[in-house]
């Protein structure tokens, strides 16, 4: 047994487990608010879907450019304080919004609050697997996807409410005392289990991830990245400083991101099943309340309720596929989990404005259960094939796919449905009626979840290859 193993045996995992599941659920919580929200905060700001996505295309964007560096910062300083910094800035950040007097100083919130979480999320997951063994792995990332997803749940409905009855701020007020009781309750239970090694620092190679990472985000957030120089332009910079970064990390005796991790072809595939599905499932999150307030009418407390069936169901079975997992391994819960999100994206593509909200219900219960038996045991394989002193860099890159995949996957897809509207329009005999303007909206969205259904079917077949192998390299 691992010497790490060894000592983790002797901390208490319940008080550890909780400290970083409340730190987890307080920062879900908060982007999963914003959500609901973005269309009532478009009207409150006046501006349009491309700038409103920022708040959470640029969450997503520093997260992904902070969290490689997090496998380097988690060698160099202790559990607790790595905690404890993650969750002061989540919470400096939350105040900043709560009292923002335009968009750009919520948006200013919204990066420093990103700051933390990019802390908090791989540090989590790092934690987990020190604290438990591979056989009992599956279990506590279930348990984590559990609580995380408990977000999703309360999230749009509380946020709708919130913006139908009081002000926006309250999004934010609310989860003050929350996050301030995360970081009593750590201050308490939260012990050290990682090991401090202290490498040396390269910041050649923190510049090309920033930069690299930063460019290719951007680059697909401009609304015409397909017909804009300047899109070329910042997507091609970016894939040079990513090609740059890769070979200096091949290069160099310490990386910053070990690549070595892409000579496990379990881990690579999970790394592809990740981008796609990280791209399809923050689009369609983003998208439907926008569709369901827009195209449909509903109010946001109604479209928060409407989606709340499917993230409960969500929640509850985590913990089911966690435990799925552990006992038949992972293509027994993969395989059927992406087939049902491939039915959800087809029925979505197939709808229309005459569609009613028990057919939106059903879909998003669809997508979000097969999202259940994905996600997470999909990442618990990929990394249990590692060896050990590869965990960090391994859950690193993970967490960095998720949200740069993410950003590019809302930019990419509110992209393309604006492109699909714009279509619509123009061959439209009345461009300028609303009812013209709802179904081109309609044949947007449409256009976004064609592509996604296709996406998520090539996953499905890269599925297959994925195999639960021995897991002697992570004892």
């Amino acid at each position: 047994m691992n010497k790490r193993l060894q000592e983790a045996s002797g901390i208490k995992r319940g008080p550890m487990l909780t400290a970083l599941l409340i730190g987890a659920f307080v920062a879900f919580l908060n982007e999963n608010l914003l959500a609901n929200a973005l269309p009532g905060l478009m009207r409150e700001f006046n501006v349009a879907a491309s700038t409103i996505q920022w708040l959470s295309t640029g969450y997503l964007l520093v997260i992904g450019v902070l969290v490689p560096v997090t496998a380097l910062l988690q060698q160099w300083f202790t559990t607790r304080q790595m905690f404890m910094t993650a969750m002061a800035l989540f919470l400096a950040g939350t105040c900043l919004c709560a009292v923002s007097p335009g968009f750009e100083i919520l948006l200013m919130g919204r990066i420093i609050q990103a700051c933390g979480t990019g802390l908090l999320v791989p540090l989590m997951m790092n934690t987990i697997l020190a604290l438990y063994p591979p056989e009992r792995r599956g279990s506590a990332m279930g348990l984590m996807g559990l609580v995380i997803m408990v977000a999703p749940v309360i999230g749009p409905a509380l946020s709708g409410l919130i913006i139908d009855t009081f002000h926006w701020r309250w999004l934010f007020y609310m989860v003050i005392p929350v996050a301030l009781f995360s970081i009593i309750y750590a201050s308490f239970y939260l012990k050290n289990v990682t090991e401090l090694t202290r490498p040396r620092v390269d910041f050649l190679s923190i510049v090309m991830s920033t930069v690299g990472f930063g460019c290719v985000t951007y680059g697909f957030s401009q609304t015409n990245v397909w017909s804009e120089s300047e899109g070329y332009g910042l997507l091609t910079l970016g894939s040079l400083f990513l090609l740059l970064l890769v070979w200096r990390q091949l290069r160099i005796k310490e990386p910053l991101l070990d690549l070595s991790v892409f000579r496990h072809p379990t881990f690579s595939l999970v790394a592809v099943l990740v981008v796609i599905l990280m791209m399809v499932l923050f689009a369609t999150t983003t998208l439907l309340p926008i569709y369901l307030q827009d195209v449909m009418q509903l109010t946001a407390f109604a479209t928060g309720l409407l989606l709340m069936p499917g993230c409960i169901l969500n929640g509850m079975m985590m913990p089911v596929s966690g435990k799925l997992f552990d006992k038949f391994g992972p293509r027994f819960v993969i395989l059927p989990g992406l087939f049902l999100i491939a039915i959800s994206l087809w029925l979505f593509a197939d709808m229309d404005s005459d569609a009613t909200r028990g057919t939106v219900m059903f879909n998003h219960i669809l997508l979000f259960l097969g999202i259940s038996f994905v996600v997470m045991p999909a990442q618990t394989a990929g990394l249990n094939q590692l060896p050990r002193h590869l965990v960090p860099h391994g859950t690193t890159i993970y967490n960095t796919l998720q949200q740069i995949a993410g950003g590019i996957g809302i930019a990419l897809f509110i992209g393309i449905m604006s492109s699909g509207a714009n279509r619509y329009l123009h061959h439209s005999l009345d461009p300028t009626a609303m009812q013209e303007k709802t179904q081109s909206m309609v044949a947007g969205v449409q256009t976004v979840f064609w592509i996604e259904f296709i996406l998520v079917v090539l996953v499905l077949a890269l599925s297959w290859f994925i195999r639960k192998l021995p897991d002697h390299k992570t004892a």
